[in-house]
């Protein structure tokens, strides 16, 4: 019989934590028993700048988590963020050589190898090696084996990371007594959340925008082609806002919220809004234009760093199912128009419907959600039993050599 095994989904961002507990049942579904949630603390863009405090804050999550399920966590799936990610395209091509002139799965195995076979530099670990479509003979091909042909081009996109700070998220894992299974770009966990198979295979690019960074990810043909991480996020926002306005941080942040807009609504220059609304010492009008008018460029600069990050692959007319906006900075007035004007495309704001209901539709739970998606998808598969021995075993092995 196949033993019941609790999986967690682990995120941990610059604002908050988030584990989701689920239970995976025979292999092949799973139900989510479990949430702890606490404010981040010793995190900064993503990355961790405070080890205790860190740890603090992510072990008392997991004890909620845990509590609330009444059960003990057998494995961790644990998302990766931070401007330390970075990416690259690698490509192989072999011969096909069998009498028949088909392709037969060794051929397959020998260009992965070729692919897959870039030295990184010193203290970076890879993350994941995304493979993108076959091409055999110069055609785009989903499984090529038994085919006839005579190129097979493989490429991939390699995402890795700075090993130390890989290796500090996972440090706080490990001392709360559990294990990582495995690490997952934050981009790809909230897609496998909030964009379903047919939208992949039409084309998808989906933006997280967080407190401290921006994870993207794009889909073409079904298959994720670039994937990344910014170090920009709301904060930046704020920060813009008390920087131009003059004001504190926290009087920053507040009009935000209260008064943001992605686009400028408002064009008549004169029209003011109070700053704290207290109408005590210290409060002043402020021009809701130039408080849109910050937003605006902050939010359609993000938007215009990920486009540059994509490149030549950036491609509207495959793109049909827009862009998909997640994240709690998401929730910005008008940042789907402001992502429709940069991008040129429909966008619209994302959920998690497709995977759960009542509060975990909300977007603060996509990552995680897709984190359990990566743990169930992998749980009873061969394939991946393989990858995980080659794979982070052999990467976590290295991150902890003394």
């Amino acid at each position: 019989m196949y033993k019941t095994k609790v999986i967690a989904g682990v995120d941990i961002g610059t604002s908050k934590v988030t584990a989701l507990l689920g239970e995976v049942v025979e292999g092949r579904k799973l139900n989510v028993i479990g949430l702890g949630q606490s404010s981040s603390r010793g995190m900064l863009k993503g990355e961790i700048v405070d080890f205790h405090q860190a740890s603090d804050c992510v072990h008392a999550t997991l004890l909620t988590a845990e509590n609330q399920a009444g059960v003990k966590i057998d494995g961790v799936y644990l998302s990766q963020t931070g401007g330390h990610i970075e990416g690259f395209a690698s490509e192989a091509s072999v011969n096909v050589t069998s009498d028949d002139g088909r392709v037969r799965q060794e051929d397959i195995e020998q260009a992965s190898a070729l692919a897959q076979g870039r030295e990184l530099p010193e203290n970076r670990t890879t993350i994941h090696h995304l493979r993108r479509p076959y091409r055999l003979d110069g055609r785009m091909i989903e499984s090529p084996v038994g085919l006839e042909g005579d190129r097979l081009d493989i490429s991939y996109w390699t995402i890795h990371g700075d090993s130390r700070k890989i290796s500090d998220a996972i440090h706080i894992i490990n001392g709360f007594n559990l294990h990582v299974d495995d690490i997952v770009l934050a981009g790809l966990a909230t897609s496998a959340a909030v964009a379903d198979r047919d939208q992949k295979a039409h084309g998808a690019l989906i933006i997280d925008i967080g407190r401290g960074t921006t994870d993207y990810a794009l889909f073409l043909e079904g298959r994720c082609m670039k994937a990344g991480c910014l170090p920009i996020g709301g904060d930046h926002i704020s920060n813009d806002l008390s920087i131009g306005l003059r004001m504190r941080l926290k009087q920053a942040e507040s009009l935000k919220l209260r008064y943001g807009s992605a686009v400028v609504e408002h064009k008549d220059r004169t029209e003011k809004v109070w700053l704290n609304n207290d109408f005590e010492i210290g409060d002043r009008p402020i021009p809701i234009w130039s408080i849109e008018k910050i937003i605006e460029m902050r939010v359609s600069e993000i938007f215009e760093v990920v486009r540059k990050k994509l490149g030549v692959l950036y491609m509207p007319e495959k793109i049909a199912s827009g862009v998909i906006l997640a994240g709690g900075t998401s929730e910005l007035r008008n940042i789907v128009k402001c992502a429709e004007n940069v991008f040129g495309i429909p966008a619209h704001l994302g959920d998690n419907s497709s995977m759960a209901s009542g509060e975990l539709k909300e977007s603060q739970y996509s990552a995680a959600l897709g984190l359990l998606h990566f743990g169930l998808q992998y749980q009873n598969e061969q394939s991946y039993a393989k990858h995980r021995q080659s794979g982070i075993f052999n990467r976590l092995k290295t991150l902890f050599k003394v």
